[in-house]
């Protein structure tokens, strides 16, 4: 029986592709939320879920964070997917028939120039995959949507103009999450230990936690706060580090974390995707 990995939006959304690039061997398994993401692997449904953490152009991915640590599910690994929009049409259809592109608000305004040039008004849609759906259905030569190439693959939809995005850097970062922990040294650049805290109610508790990185050395790439269970008081803090606990200076650095938290909880060790430095 194929394994499934399982990813939130509609078949062609950026998570698919993810899944598809990360896991092609396996069936990718569309969920309507995030929370259905991580249900489907806790319950076996699924066997990976591919998650979305955070997107160079428009920063953390929202509810992702404080899903995390009650998810029950660890990070295994880590996967980048360059953000390429490409105007999507009806067969037949050219790119002069087009009057109005529908996409999710986030990549509209990312095809600004794109669509001001050719004249295009944009149409808001909860989700680019189900834009490409929906245009596919309504056949109008008139009307298209902005999406992956593989929603057009999916939808029977032609590429009228590939790549038409603003920037050419927009990046999504993708977790790989899995029921088993796997902490083996593994990959062809460094181990990332992610981990999330709560500091003691103490003067300077955060500087004081964080000094023991900086004097054993390690890196720390990433380091967010946000609210516990909506309160302006309870704060937890999610950090990414370079290394693997069972090096020398991680393990003084996380010695001396413990120090000045009420909790740390490791949710992963996995390889980098790409060099830190």
């Amino acid at each position: 029986m194929t394994k499934r990995i399982a990813f939130q939006g509609e078949p062609g959304a950026y998570s698919h592709e993810a899944c598809r690039n990360a896991r092609p061997e396996m069936d990718a398994f569309p969920c309507r939320t995030f929370e259905d993401v991580i249900e489907s692997v806790r319950s076996g449904e699924a066997d990976l879920a591919m998650l979305p953490v955070e997107n160079s152009t428009y920063g953390r991915v929202a509810d992702i964070h404080r899903l995390l640590p009650h998810s029950g599910l660890h990070i295994i690994e880590e996967a980048f997917v360059r953000v390429h929009i490409n105007l999507l049409g009806v067969p037949g259809a050219t790119l002069e028939d087009i009057t109005e592109a529908h996409s999710h608000l986030v990549l509209l305004p990312q095809c600004e120039g794109f669509l001001k040039e050719h004249g295009i008004r944009g149409r808001v849609s909860p989700d680019n995959a189900r834009a490409a759906r929906e245009i596919a259905e309504l056949g109008d030569k008139h009307s298209a949507a902005l999406a992956s190439e593989l929603a057009g693959e999916i939808y029977g939809l032609n590429v009228l103009a590939r790549h038409v995005e603003d920037r050419g850097d927009n990046t999504t970062r993708f977790l790989v999450m899995s029921p088993q922990a796997d902490t083996t040294r593994r990959g062809e650049h460094e181990m990332i230990t992610s981990f999330v805290f709560q500091v003691r109610n103490i003067p300077a508790a955060l500087y004081k936690a964080m000094g023991g990185f900086a004097t054993n050395g390690v890196n720390m790439t990433k380091l967010e706060s946000y609210m516990i269970d909506g309160s302006f008081t309870a704060t937890q803090f999610y950090a990414d580090i370079v290394g693997h606990p069972e090096d020398r200076n991680v393990q003084l650095a996380l010695d001396e974390l413990e120090h000045f938290t009420t909790n740390v909880e490791i949710l992963g060790v996995y390889p980098a995707a790409r060099p830190r430095g």
